[in-house]
C-alpha cells in the first residue's frame, strides 16, 4: 500500500484551505475597518458576527440563531444581502457574497465602495423611528 498521492492530495487540500482563510481573514478585517470598526474582530469568533450584525444595524440578539439549525442559514443569507447594502451595493452582490465569498469580500474590502453608515433599504429600525418621532415633536414645541 502506497500513500504518497492521498498525502499529496491531503498536502495540497490543506494548503488550498489555508489560502482561502487568509485571503478571508485580510478581507474581512478591510470590510470591517472600512465600517469603523477594529479590523482584529473578524478573527474572533463569535465576536465577529457580533460586529457584522453591528454594522449591518441588525439586533444583536440573532446571534443567537446562529446556533438554530435552518435558521442560521436564513440569518447568514440576510446578513450578508444586507452587508452589500449598507456598502452601497445590490442585492446581487449580497448573493455574491453568500455563493462566491473568496472573490466577492476582497471586491468589497479593497474596492471603492464605502460604508454608507447603515442607511439601507430595511425597514425603520426602532431607533430610528423614535429619533425621527422626537425631532418632530422637539419642532412643534419650539415653533
Amino acid at each position: 500500500m502506497e500513500y504518497g498521492n492521498e498525502a499529496a492530495f491531503g498536502g495540497m487540500l490543506w494548503l488550498f484551505i489555508m489560502g482561502f482563510s487568509v485571503v478571508m481573514a485580510i478581507a474581512q478585517w478591510k470590510v470591517f475597518e472600512k465600517a469603523g470598526q477594529p479590523g482584529w474582530a473578524c478573527l474572533v469568533p463569535i465576536y465577529n458576527i457580533i460586529i457584522l450584525l453591528r454594522v449591518t444595524r441588525q439586533p444583536e440578539w440573532w446571534i443567537i440563531l446562529f446556533f438554530v439549525p435552518v435558521a442560521n442559514f436564513v440569518i447568514a443569507i440576510r446578513i450578508s444581502i444586507e452587508l452589500a447594502r449598507v456598502f452601497g451595493q445590490s442585492g446581487g452582490f449580497g448573493a455574491g457574497l453568500i455563493l462566491l465569498p473568496v472573490i466577492f469580500y476582497p471586491i468589497l474590502g479593497f474596492g471603492d465602495a464605502q460604508y454608507v453608515g447603515g442607511v439601507s433599504s430595511s425597514p425603520i429600525h426602532r431607533e430610528d423611528y423614535s429619533d425621527q418621532c422626537r425631532t418632530d415633536t422637539d419642532s412643534r414645541f419650539h415653533q
